[in-house]
């Protein structure tokens, strides 16, 4: 069984999940991968070698026109001659899929990576067209599996197979206990207009009012426009002194487990792979209650959710986390059994796995 997986090349949360699945499936002798990459700013050499070097085979497609990209596809689907086409993530499920039928692709499978995409009536119309042509349309979440529904995707094809993990990745014989740990908070998310590290920074300026000061640190870059705002956010809000950005981290894992608190401030998710890493590495767990995260927790067991844009409310449950810390300490350990249990790689791989050998059997 052959199997392209078409996603964009920016390196998102869409792209890891289609080389995790690759990975995971190159052990199995059955099935055979192809990763194509749509072209984006951030698509460099380095790290597609990155890929390379870990025995996935990977190719480029433009991303500058769409035609261009639709063509450049339909000739690696010609040549590759797949069995299967999983397009991974807005916008690039229409563009693969028209690829896959020009090519005559036997089998296409949509992965929908977000809960809220930016659909105007005309990408949702060709979407919907597209759809017919579709074998299965696979929700990285129940929330987003309920999302597309709403849209008009025909529940008979439509099916969610949660994100997962590695977890070899998160060793737990490797990690610093609870209270050895720095009672601080990370955040690890892109720049963009998607997150909200703005609530965050605004949360730390209301503890620190009532006396409480803690430590923040930002892993990862994104948009500099998006940056730039954060960092004058917290000059105005005399915040130097307790927040401080990281940017662009290749050892996150180490990060994480020095922490004793992670938050996930944010507008909307599809299912986050840091919160599974976060939960994995054994932080205490503060997060945005937004469509594809409010899904991942029993609030007040395994993890704390709170209203989303709300600066109060994170900083109530901050506070809480810093001033009870046995609780912290127990929703920790729930949350880590919970990544264990339920958010491997071997699980949400082996569901991939199945949906195409029962697919190529209809």
């Amino acid at each position: 069984m052959r199997v392209i997986h078409f996603v964009t090349g920016g390196f998102s949360g869409s792209t890891n999940v289609a080389k995790e699945i690759i990975e995971n499936t190159n052990q199995t002798l059955d099935i055979e991968s192809l990763l194509v990459l749509r072209k984006k700013k951030s698509t460099s050499e380095e790290k597609l070698n990155n890929f390379r070097n870990l025995g996935i085979d990977t190719r480029v497609v433009s991303g500058m026109l769409h035609i261009l990209t639709i063509y450049q596809l339909y000739k690696i689907c010609k040549e590759y001659k797949p069995d299967i086409l999983v397009v991974h993530g807005f916008s690039e499920h229409i563009w693969g899929r028209y690829a896959g039928l020009l090519a005559k692709v036997p089998h296409l499978i949509h992965v929908e990576h977000n809960s809220r995409e930016r659909y105007t009536w005309l990408r949702l119309k060709q979407a919907k067209w597209l759809s017919r042509y579709t074998d299965k349309i696979i929700g990285c979440s129940e929330g987003v599996k309920q999302n597309l529904l709403r849209l008009g995707f025909s529940p008979e094809k439509v099916i969610s197979i949660p994100n997962g993990i590695n977890l070899t990745r998160f060793d737990q014989s490797t990690q610093i206990p609870f209270y050895h740990r720095k009672a601080e908070i990370i955040m690890a998310a892109r720049f963009a207009r998607q997150k909200d590290q703005n609530s965050l920074i605004k949360a730390i300026a209301l503890l620190k009012v009532k006396g409480i000061e803690v430590k923040v640190s930002f892993a990862g870059l994104g948009k500099a426009s998006h940056l730039v705002s954060a960092k004058k956010l917290v000059k105005s809000l005399e915040l130097e002194q307790q927040i401080t950005f990281l940017g662009h981290c290749t050892n996150l894992p180490e990060l994480l487990t020095q922490h004793q608190i992670f938050v996930l401030s944010t507008h909307y998710e599809g299912m986050p792979l840091v919160l599974i890493e976060a939960m994995a590495s054994g932080c205490a767990i503060v997060a945005s209650a937004v469509v594809g995260v409010k899904e991942m927790f029993v609030h007040g067991e395994d993890g704390y959710l709170v209203e989303p844009q709300s600066p109060q409310a994170l900083a109530d449950a901050i506070e809480k986390l810093l001033v009870d810390r046995s609780f912290a300490a127990e929703m920790a350990t729930n949350g880590q059994n919970k990544a264990r249990s339920q958010f491997s790689l071997e699980r949400m791989a082996g569901e991939y796995k199945s949906e195409f050998r029962s697919i190529c059997k209809t």
